[in-house]
C-alpha cells in the first residue's frame, strides 16, 4: 500500500505544480483560511543533522536546494545550516529562522524528541514544518522518508540470505544507530522481525552519534567479549558505522564474514566490490529530496498536500501528518550499474578508481 501511494504521489506531483504556476498567473490564490497565497518570492530554511555521513552535504542539500530553484522560478531564498550532530546548536539554528521569518522550515533533526520544542516555536511563528528523514516530535506539518521499518528488514533478509547454513549454528553482532535517531529505531524493530529466531545474537549495541569510531570501539568490545572466531556476520545499521565495524575486524584478523550497511557511500560501494562489506541500503535521495522540496514549496504557498502526499504517519505529538515514504532497494555487487550508476549517484570513474579497477571489471561494472 505504501508504495501504491508512493508512486501515485509521484504521479500527481506535476500536476499540483502546475496548479501552482496557474494560481499565480492569475493574481493569487486563496488557502482554506482566505489569506492571499504566496507567489514564487518566497523563504525556505534548510536544517540538516550532521556532516559525518557523507550523504547530506553531498546530495541531500544540492538536490533540495535545485528543487526549490526550479519550483520557484529561481526567486525562492534559501537559508541553510547544518547542526553538525549538535541538538542544542540545531535548536539555536530554529531560532534563528524563526528570527529571520522563513515562511516554511525543512528540518531533519539531530534529536526527534529535543527538537519538539523548537517545531513549536517555529509553529507558533506560522512557520510551517516539514520533517525530513527522521520523524521530529511537535506540530510538524508535513513528512517524508524512506520506509525505515522495511531498510531493517532488507538488511536483516541480506544477512541471513549472506550467512546461509551458518545462521543455524553461528552468532552475529547487531550494531543499531542512535538512540536519539527514530529512525534507528524502526531499522532496529525490522532487522529483528527478520533476525529474531533464525540466528543468535551474540552482543548488540545502540550506537551513539551514529560514529564509526564508537561503532569500531563496540565491535573491538564484542570480538573480546564473544572471540573472533565466533563471528558470524554483523548487522551494521549505516555505512559509517560499517567503516568502522570492518576496521575492527581486520585489526583482529577475521575476514569473511558478511556485514551490511544503509546509505549507498561510495567508500561502501567500494567496499562491496572488494567483498569486504556484504550489501548497503540503497535510497533514492533525488526523490526524498524533491518530495521534501514539493512539500515546502506547496505549504508556503499556502496549498494543500492532498495531491502530493497520499500517506499518513502519526508520531507521539502530531497525528495523521501527509507523508510521502520512498522505496529502497538491497545494493550488492550484482546491481550496483542498476542503482547508483544508472541514478547518477556516482560514474564508473569514481567507483572504480584506482586499485578498484581490476574488481569492477570482473564484476563488469560501467561495461
Amino acid at each position: 500500500m505504501r508504495r501504491a501511494a508512493v508512486a501515485i504521489a509521484a504521479g500527481a506531483m506535476a500536476v499540483s505544480l502546475a496548479a501552482c504556476g496557474s494560481a499565480e498567473e492569475a493574481g493569487g490564490d486563496k488557502d482554506a483560511s482566505g489569506s492571499a497565497a504566496k507567489g514564487d518570492n518566497i523563504k525556505v530554511g534548510l536544517l540538516l543533522p550532521e556532516n559525518k555521513t557523507a550523504r547530506y552535504e553531498k546530495f541531500d542539500r544540492p538536490l533540495i536546494e535545485k528543487k526549490i530553484k526550479e519550483l520557484t522560478n529561481n526567486k525562492a531564498e534559501i537559508q541553510y545550516n547544518n547542526a553538525r550532530q549538535d541538538a542544542n546548536l540545531q535548536a539555536q539554528q530554529v531560532d534563528t529562522m524563526i528570527t529571520n521569518k522563513v515562511d516554511v522550515l525543512i528540518l531533519d533533526a539531530v534529536d526527534a524528541k529535543a527538537i519538539k520544542n523548537s517545531v513549536q516555536k517555529a509553529a507558533d511563528a506560522g512557520i510551517k514544518v516539514v520533517a525530513y528523514d527522521r520523524l521530529a516530535e511537535g506540530p510538524i506539518s508535513a513528512y517524508t522518508s524512506f520506509d525505515n521499518e522495511e531498510v531493517g528488514r532488507t538488511q536483516g533478509q541480506a544477512l541471513l540470505d549472506a550467512l546461509g547454513d551458518k545462521a543455524k549454528s553461528g552468532q552475529i553482532v547487531m550494531m543499531n544507530g542512535s538512540v536519539t535517531d527514530p529512525n534507528a529505531a524502526m531499522f532496529k524493530k525490522g532487522a529483528h522481525s527478520v533476525l529474531d529466531g533464525k540466528v543468535k545474537i551474540g552482543k548488540e549495541y545502540d550506537t551513539k552519534e551514529w560514529s564509526p569510531d564508537n561503532a569500531n570501539a563496540n565491535m573491538e568490545a564484542a570480538i573480546t567479549a564473544l572471540g573472533k572466531g565466533k563471528i558470524a556476520g554483523v548487522y551494521s545499521a549505516n555505512d559509517g558505522m560499517a567503516g568502522g565495524i570492518i576496521t575492527a575486524l581486520k585489526a583482529a584478523g577475521i575476514a569473511d564474514i558478511p556485514v551490511t550497511g544503509q546509505d549507498a557511500e561510495l567508500a561502501a560501494v567500494q567496499r562491496i566490490i572488494m567483498d569486504q562489506q556484504f550489501m548497503s541500503v540503497y535510497k533514492s535521495y533525488p526523490q526524498e529530496a524533491e518530495v521534501a522540496a514539493e512539500m515546502a514549496v506547496a505549504l508556503a504557498k499556502g496549498e494543500d498536500l492532498g495531491a502530493i502526499a497520499k500517506d499518513k504517519v502519526s508520531s507521539e505529538s502530531a497525528k495523521d501528518v501527509p507523508s510521502v515514504l520512498v522505496p529502497v532497494v538491497s545494493l550488492t555487487k550484482e546491481n550496483i550499474n542498476d542503482t547508483v550508476i544508472k541514478d547518477g549517484i556516482y560514474t564508473t570513474d569514481e567507483i572504480c578508481a584506482g586499485n578498484y579497477k581490476s574488481a569492477c571489471d570482473k564484476l563488469g561494472i560501467g561495461g
